[in-house]
């Protein structure tokens, strides 16, 4: 089984297909490795595809202390993947807490990046329910606690943001909700506390954002309410992205929609890989109808 070993001594595994350009790949609180098949199948074709469990995931260490999670470790544990696998830049595509990781990853390490995907990301992150998320991870922590894993996930797999998947694919659906009842409730409770909902609003990033030079996709479903807005203020000031949204769609996107989430990554990946991605046109950065550099 392949693992690689964090600078805080807790060891990861990760999984690796394909050769070329690297592509690491960052999942969401409700996936892991296999949530990430659709796109390692797509991908290793043209690149090489990493894709790793975060902590608290098995076979990846389950730290039973919740202080060994945190946005930053999240972001940092993406770090040592690409030390340990002596990787000195990568692609790095993350869906909710991965996106949330990745972006981070942007501002902290811009120099090992060559783009940043950031699907789903948004949760919690507006200060308007910023601190009312915050609250809600503890209480859905110590649910996940009382109840198990297994029998939280019955719940969670059917949330307001998944039903999509579960209206457009069932088959799709139940194989993610059956991987779901098999996550650590240790890992589970931990990440939701302390990943989760100690992580800082995005929108006390105004300025990492808009110093961010790193070619950056913003990918979102229509119907992913908590994090449109989020997505929204993203491609405002982060001035070399691009954003897409998948119609009729939730959070799930690229286990939903997979030929379109493809489609829309393969051809950012493209662009960068071939030094056509540009930065946002300063002209167009006005809320004026017409402007001219004389105004």
């Amino acid at each position: 089984m392949p693992l690689i070993t964090t600078s805080d001594d807790f060891k990861l595994h990760f999984e690796e297909a394909g050769s070329g350009i690297p592509i690491v790949f960052a999942h969401e609180f409700g996936g892991d490795i296999r949530s990430w098949e659709p796109q390692i199948r797509y991908f290793a074709r043209n690149y090489r595809v990493i894709a790793f469990n975060a902590r608290g995931y098995p076979p990846s260490d389950v730290p039973k202390d919740d202080k060994s999670y945190g946005q930053k470790r999240a972001t940092d544990d993406i770090l040592d993947l690409l030390d340990e696998l002596q990787i000195e830049k990568a692609h790095i595509v993350g869906l909710s807490m991965g996106g949330f990781a990745t972006l981070h990853f942007g501002f902290n390490y811009p120099d090992r990046a060559l783009s940043l995907t950031i699907a789903g990301a948004g949760y919690g992150a507006h200060p308007d329910v910023h601190k009312k998320f915050s609250e809600e991870t503890k209480q859905v922590a110590n649910r996940i606690e009382a109840d198990t894993m297994e029998k939280f996930a019955e719940i969670y797999a059917i949330g307001p943001t998944r039903v999509q998947f579960a209206n457009k694919d069932p088959y799709g659906w139940k194989i993610f909700a059956n991987q779901l009842k098999e996550h650590s409730t240790i890992g589970s409770a931990n990440t939701m506390r302390s990943v989760q909902g100690k992580r800082p609003s995005l929108y006390d990033f105004v300025n990492q954002m808009q110093n961010l030079k790193v070619p950056t996709l913003i990918i979102n479903g229509d119907e992913d309410d908590p994090c449109l807005d989020v997505a929204l203020f993203m491609k405002r000031n982060i001035h070399s992205s691009a954003l897409v949204l998948l119609p009729r769609s939730g959070h799930l996107i690229n286990l939903e929609e997979p030929a379109l989430f493809n489609q829309m990554l393969g051809e950012f990946l493209a662009r960068v890989d071939v030094g056509r991605w540009e930065m946002r046109d300063k002209r167009s950065i006005t809320s004026n109808i017409l402007w001219t550099p004389d105004d």
